[in-house]
């Protein structure tokens, strides 16, 4: 599966000859058709931070319509709650004017025969019965809801029976936060007057990089929420190295006050972003002693946290009980100044160093265009 987004002409063919299949980072139906034509599936991603579904459905024809996928991602409970998945993305290609049948062999039997799942996404003698009964092809609201040809569902009501048992957490997925406190300094001496700032995109995954004139105070750099500067911090997490990299952000809008969390792709390392390095600390105090997970706070103030005790990754509670937990987290941080729909979704991806074009690792800042790290300060 590729992750090659706005890769073109003779680097494309390269990468496709590599041995890749599909690609879901396609933001253009431009960049979409290049790659259909190369021979890649193409799966068109509606995420809760990637918004490409409706800037792609006009690149859907009877010609191509076999070889294309939806996905969905990264997605945040309320957005599985309010809108749904790839049901969401199926419903709203119907009203886009994608014929029913064919949206839904997107959906389905595309997807399948892709990975190479041929026990399922048609209904046929020897596929699992994993099925939904609509009364509309239009709002696919699924009346009766099948899985492995057993009722599961109906109505939106899961069955008595249904529901994985509680299981305790193996010893792999516990205890995977450690971090040398010690090594932790969130200073920037400043070395120079103008910074590498990364520059986060609404709604993409992309980002860009910025140079602008540092903020500095008694010598060391700071950052600057007046034009939404803000401070990032990446703290290796797994074996308490001590490794961190340092480094500005602008486009996520805190006014004050700072986020953390230990979800960021694809390292999943401690990523804290703030308008002062206090805040910053107490936040990233405040994830660690959950043992992973996501926190807002203000001063020496948590004003809301989500524990994500597998890993550091996800939680083993029920999805409404997620939802407000992460509802609580976004409104703490809307409540700091951030306009973003989810900025913790947005922080995610802040720090994976394989998506253009600048990104922040605990190795430093990195610039994916150059495959290269490089300096903070430009002079």
């Amino acid at each position: 599966d590729g992750h090659a987004p706005a890769l073109t002409g003779k680097q494309l063919n390269a990468y496709v000859a590599s041995g890749i299949g599909s690609e879901h980072e396609c933001t253009t139906v431009a960049e979409a058709r290049e790659k259909l034509a190369r021979g890649l599936y193409i799966l068109i991603r509606e995420a809760t931070n990637a918004h490409n579904l409706h800037a792609l459905l006009p690149m859907i024809d009877a010609h191509n319509d076999r070889r294309i996928c939806f996905c969905t991602d990264d997605r945040i409970p309320s957005d599985l709650i309010d809108q749904g998945t790839i049901d969401y993305m199926v419903r709203e290609a119907i009203r886009f004017g994608i014929p029913p049948i064919t949206a839904l062999r997107m959906a389905t039997l595309n997807t399948t025969e892709w990975f190479g799942l041929h026990d399922r996404g048609a209904i046929a003698p020897g596929r699992r019965a994993d099925l939904i009964v609509c009364d509309s092809l239009e709002t696919l609201r699924p009346r009766l809801v099948f899985a492995g040809g057993r009722l599961v569902a109906e109505d939106g009501v899961m069955g008595d029976a249904v529901g994985a048992p509680a299981v305790a957490l193996p010893p792999a997925v516990s205890g995977t936060v450690n971090v040398c406190w010690d090594a932790v300094d969130l200073r920037i001496p400043a070395t120079g007057r103008t910074v590498r700032v990364i520059g986060a995109l609404p709604n993409q995954l992309v980002t860009e990089a910025r140079i602008l004139p540092a903020t500095v105070e008694a010598g060391y750099a700071v950052a600057d929420p007046a034009r939404d500067v803000l401070k990032m911090a990446v703290i290796e997490r797994h074996k308490g190295s001590g490794a961190q990299g340092l480094g500005f952000i602008q486009g996520i809008g805190l006014r004050r006050g700072a986020m953390a969390g230990t979800v960021a792709h694809d390292h999943h390392n401690l990523v804290v972003i703030g308008a002062d390095d206090a805040s910053m600390l107490t936040a990233a105090r405040a994830v660690v002693a959950m043992g992973g997970g996501l926190a807002v706070a203000e001063g020496d103030v948590v004003h809301a946290s989500l524990p994500l005790p597998v890993a550091g990754l996800m939680s083993d509670r029920p999805i409404a009980e997620v939802r407000r937990g992460y509802d609580a987290l976004i409104a703490a941080a809307q409540t700091l100044g951030s306009p973003l729909h989810d900025p913790f979704m947005a922080m995610s991806f802040m720090a994976l160093e394989v998506i253009p074009r600048l990104k922040l690792t605990d190795q430093g800042l990195v610039d994916v265009t150059q495959f290269a790290i490089v300096p903070l300060f430009v002079d």
